[in-house]
């Protein structure tokens, strides 16, 4: 049997595009290696689907070209693909910062996408061997079977005991597509023996604001016996590169309370001002790295002052990352240079698509990535079915 388009990859942003295009009319076929669709999903939001984010826009999201996401974005929106959810009863609650999650399980939102599918008619083939692409004569050949219309949605290499790999990326060259480096995005930051009393206090967690260059973010972090992780942390991690500082503020209007507590206790010294407002074992780290043994009375503003810039400014210097065995997802990818942010089809290869993870756009932590995910497969399955129309 001859399809109008082949998706290969079926996760949130394959089973999206095939979904739309299917019911739009036109024949499509799904190819996973793996045993079972959407198994990305199943695990994401602790098994309850951080499946959007009511404050997505094009700026919760990381690219060479900024721009890039906004045509997808806006035409299907977060409130689009909540309203399918809504269409389906599958209940939800909204966390912090706008994430939305199922009151259930993931399963719901799998069973959902399969069953769009399933009213356009969809075939999905699963535990299929990609092998080779041909492309000759403007149709695709793939695994025994062509089409004229092909849509690369097979993800990064992020998380690869659940079957991710660079694969995207092998199809890219295999057509020429410019593919810019990949790396673990969302993923914890290691540190070195210069900030083993950190590591020491492994399992510690407390809000903080974390900054890499000018991008900050002000959520929990949690210190691990490899360095750091937590919310704050991952978001930062996108954002990080190799000899880039991570600074931590841990007490806003540190000053302040300083002062206050000196006005307070003068005779008690800088841990118990500190442990009023910090766990204690990181009171202890702090107190040492900040080197100030004195009672409070005895300590100048300009002492105050620079113990408050330590606690406020603490720099840091990771060595690397967890790698994408942690890495919830891909940063980087296919070249948004080569794609048409409205069809997210190739420009100088007719009826090839990409979409999701697959593409350099990387979302934030909070459902973000999801909503690519089902725009960018709603923009390429629209665009496939217009395409075969015409």
């Amino acid at each position: 049997m001859t399809y109008d388009v082949i998706v290969l990859g079926a996760g949130a942003a394959g089973l999206m595009a095939a979904a739309t295009a299917g019911q739009a009319g036109a024949r499509v076929l799904v190819l996973d290696h793996a045993e079972a669709a959407g198994k990305k999903i199943l695990i994401s939001g602790g098994g309850r689907c951080n499946f959007t984010n009511t404050g997505t826009t094009a700026g919760c999201f990381l690219s060479e070209n900024p721009h890039f996401a906004k045509s997808a974005l806006a035409r299907y929106t977060q409130w689009d693909f909540l309203a399918l959810v809504d269409r389906y009863g599958i209940a939800w609650h909204e966390k912090t910062l706008g994430q939305l999650f199922c009151d259930g399980s993931a399963r719901q939102i799998l069973a959902m996408l399969l069953e769009e599918c399933e009213k356009g008619g969809v075939e999905i083939r699963l535990s299929t061997r990609i092998g080779e692409i041909a492309h000759a004569d403007g149709i695709f050949r793939v695994a025994g079977v062509e089409a004229a219309q092909l849509v690369i949605a097979t993800g990064g290499p992020s998380i690869p005991k659940m079957g991710a790999s660079g694969i995207a990326y092998q199809i890219a060259e295999r057509f020429g597509l410019p593919v810019v480096t990949p790396r673990p995005a969302l993923v914890p930051l290691t540190l070195g023996e210069e900030a083993q009393a950190f590591r020491d206090i492994s399992g510690l967690s407390l809000p903080v604001t974390a900054r890499v260059g000018t991008v900050s973010f002000t959520e929990a972090a949690l210190f691990t016996h490899r360095g750091l992780s937590g919310p704050a942390i991952l978001q930062a991690s996108s954002y990080w590169h190799e000899g880039a500082p991570l600074v931590l503020n841990l007490l806003p209007n540190a000053f302040d309370l300083l002062r206050a507590a000196r006005q307070r206790m003068p005779r008690a010294r800088l841990r118990a001002a500190l442990s009023e407002h910090l766990p204690n074992r990181l009171a202890e780290v702090m107190v040492a790295r900040i080197g100030l043994q004195k009672e409070l009375a005895n300590c100048s503003d300009a002492d105050l002052e620079r113990a408050a810039e330590h606690l406020t400014h603490l720099t840091l210097h990771p060595t690397g990352t967890e790698g994408f065995a942690k890495a919830e997802v891909t940063a980087g990818g296919i070249s948004t240079a080569a794609l048409s942010s409205r069809t997210m089809e190739a420009k100088d290869v007719p009826g090839l698509y990409v979409i999701g993870e697959a593409v350099d756009v990387t979302g934030w932590l909070g459902g973000y990535n999801f909503q690519w995910a089902w725009s960018s497969g709603r923009a390429a399955g629209l665009a496939v079915a217009a395409r075969r129309a015409g």
